[in-house]
């Protein structure tokens, strides 16, 4: 069972049978749809025909433009649409073959998923502050060892920007990711679907795609960036030449096999969504200055209490640790690792999260992960006024939810904050 999904039904037990709770695990998008994009689903309902496996054309155009706005350009024919980015990883994966290298941390269904096709997942560390990418030299002496052990490793797997810790890698780490894949015969899939969300605009994650053009798989979808989720929606780019077109034909194949043709009045908004009109870009960039604004003043109250965390630059996620805290833990309340500290925040406080442990960490690892994006409000109105609102942080939900992660990071930790309370002015 998916951690994220577990911690969400835990939670929503625990709401409904009364109890007070604050919800930090699912990195749902929290915010109402794009009216645009509701009335263009509901225009394409009557379309209920099987359609292309790989997508119509009016989407594959969209999305190559899309990636084609990115310096990523694509012929549209090497574009395959599937319900979701999640199950076109899971099929690329079984296009691929092999045993599959993931970064540690990195999300929570990529291990898993290696595994559902029979891989092994290889675990390979990320550097400090660079999460999404496992490190270009440790990534060359795990293919090495699980090569003279046997094992056929063939896919890396990266995150860029990350889920869990909010980074951006750098340029040259993805610059050695990529020639150190070349080196090793490897593929790298690379998930971006959090790329629309990286806060300066000067500071874009640079895909693996730009460097090792020929064996880069780039995925992502409208779940993210548009808070589509429930659409399902997901695309993948293919590189040019004889690997990627192999992959293709394959992936597609699985497809015909699995889901057939993604939902065609979703791929008609999808279609719509791709091609960046105003209002979409105007979207976009309303959620990322809120993602932005909530998750640093969450983050803020996190480096308050004396946790670790390194500056979040993408994403609405932050990846904490306490390992500055691990004594006073064990004395106060025996905690020794990240999954005994999720347990006891979400036992003692309501408060759902999830434990680094979850995305490949050891047991005695004391960082967890946090997502923000249920902050924004319980109603679409409330969710609206969070987009819209100058300065969200101050609105009365947001604001009650931030004192709220204060208040139980001071009673976990011991910590007191002498500070004056703030005008809770709305505007």
């Amino acid at each position: 069972m998916s951690a994220t999904l577990a911690a969400d039904e835990a939670l929503a037990r625990r709401r409904s049978a009364g109890e007070r709770v604050l919800s930090l695990a699912s990195g749902e998008i929290g915010l109402p749809v794009l009216p645009a994009l509701r009335e263009r689903l509901a225009a394409a309902a009557d379309r209920n025909a099987y359609g292309s496996v790989a997508g119509s054309q009016a989407l594959r155009t969209a999305v190559a433009g899309y990636w084609g706005r990115r310096n990523l350009a694509v012929d549209p024919g090497l574009v395959v649409c599937g319900p979701g980015s999640k199950p076109l990883l899971f099929a690329l994966l079984l296009a691929v073959g092999g045993d599959v290298v993931v970064p540690v941390p990195s999300w929570v269904s990529y291990a898993a998923q290696a595994q559902l096709v029979g891989a092994r997942p290889i675990a390979v560390p990320t550097l400090p502050g660079e999460g999404g990418v496992p490190d270009p030299v440790a990534l060359r002496e795990a293919v090495a060892l699980a090569r003279a052990a046997g094992r056929d490793p063939r896919c890396v797997v990266v995150t860029l920007p990350d889920n869990p810790t909010g980074a951006v890698a750098s340029p040259g780490t993805v610059e050695r990711l990529a020639r150190a894949a070349r080196d090793l015969d490897l593929v790298i899939v690379s998930d971006e679907i959090y790329c629309d969300l990286v806060f300066d605009p000067a500071d874009r994650a640079v895909s693996p795609a730009a460097f090792a053009p020929e064996r880069t798989v780039v995925t992502t979808g409208l779940t993210k960036n548009l808070a589509l989720g429930g659409w399902r929606l997901g695309v993948a780019r293919l590189p040019d030449g004889p690997l990627g077109r192999e992959v293709h034909t394959r992936l597609v194949a699985i497809a015909s096999q699995i889901w057939s043709s993604t939902a065609a009045p979703v791929q008609a908004a999808a279609a719509y969504a791709f091609e960046e009109p105003p209002e979409v870009v105007a979207y976009v960039a309303a959620c990322r200055r809120l993602h932005e604004t909530v998750v640093r003043a969450v983050a803020e109250r996190f480096t308050a209490v004396g946790a670790d965390l390194a500056p979040v630059r993408a994403t609405c996620y932050l990846y904490p640790d306490f390992e500055p805290l691990r004594e006073h833990l064990a004395r106060a309340h025996d905690v020794q690792g990240g999954r005994a500290l999720a347990a006891l925040l979400a036992e003692r406080h309501g408060v759902g999260l999830l434990p680094g442990t979850a995305f490949g960490e050891p047991d005695s690892s004391l960082r967890i992960r946090v997502a923000t994006s249920r902050l924004y409000g319980e109603t679409d109105a409330e969710r609206t006024d969070a987009l819209t609102a100058s300065e969200p942080a101050r609105l009365p939900w947001i604001q009650a939810s931030l004192d709220r992660v204060g208040e139980v990071l001071a009673d976990l930790t011991g910590f007191r904050d002498d500070r004056p309370t703030p005008d809770r002015t709305t505007r």
